[in-house]
């Protein structure tokens, strides 16, 4: 059985991130109704990111079961010191969306990684905005390579090894390049 997105008014742009934070702290602490309220206010934005990058409307709904059980799982793990919650909930989207598409062996180019849901809030494109900005910028810092390579493995899913076969360098080295060019970008985030 599958779930389906909520699809009503109240998204994840009509609570506060603080809200947010709460409720996926409640939720680590064993807290039912808090993580029924996440669901309904995140769902919607989460669908979103999982048919990003899958383009399939069952996939991306079996996809955000699975997102919703790793959340109800990890939740005690969530910091709101290192991430704000919404931005820690998309990324075990991202992550879940692009291992059905490695487990799919599935690498056509996505259309446009920027491309954002269209319940958005005006504030959560502009900070979206600025975050790629910011990141595509950080890219740019890096050697040619090292920026394709991030790229494709992050963006279109593909795995180390198989960049490494794609491009004909050994996986250490690719994984040492990619490690390398991962640690720049994060210090240019100023994460």
């Amino acid at each position: 059985m599958t779930i389906s997105p909520t699809t009503s008014a109240s998204t994840s742009e009509s609570i506060e991130p603080v809200a947010l934070n709460v409720l996926l702290q409640a939720c680590g602490q064993g807290n039912r109704l808090a993580f029924e309220t996440l669901y309904r206010v995140t769902s919607g934005r989460l669908f979103g990111v999982c048919l990003q990058y899958l383009s399939d409307r069952a996939e991306a709904e079996e996809v955000l079961q699975e997102v919703y059980i790793a959340v109800w799982l990890k939740a005690e793990t969530f910091d709101p010191r290192l991430a704000a919650a919404i931005t820690w909930l998309a990324t075990i989207a991202r992550h879940k969306a692009i291992d059905r598409r490695r487990a799919q062996h599935r690498h056509e180019p996505l259309e446009s990684i920027s491309e954002l849901p269209a319940q958005e809030s005006v504030a959560g494109v502009f900070e979206a905005h600025r975050q790629s900005c910011q990141i595509d910028h950080c890219l740019e810092t890096l050697g040619k390579d090292q920026q394709t390579y991030i790229r494709v493995a992050f963006f279109e899913g593909y795995s180390y090894a198989e960049l490494a076969a794609r491009h004909r360098i050994a996986l250490g080295t690719m994984k040492s390049w990619i490690r390398r060019g991962l640690l720049q970008l994060r210090a240019c985030l100023g994460l």
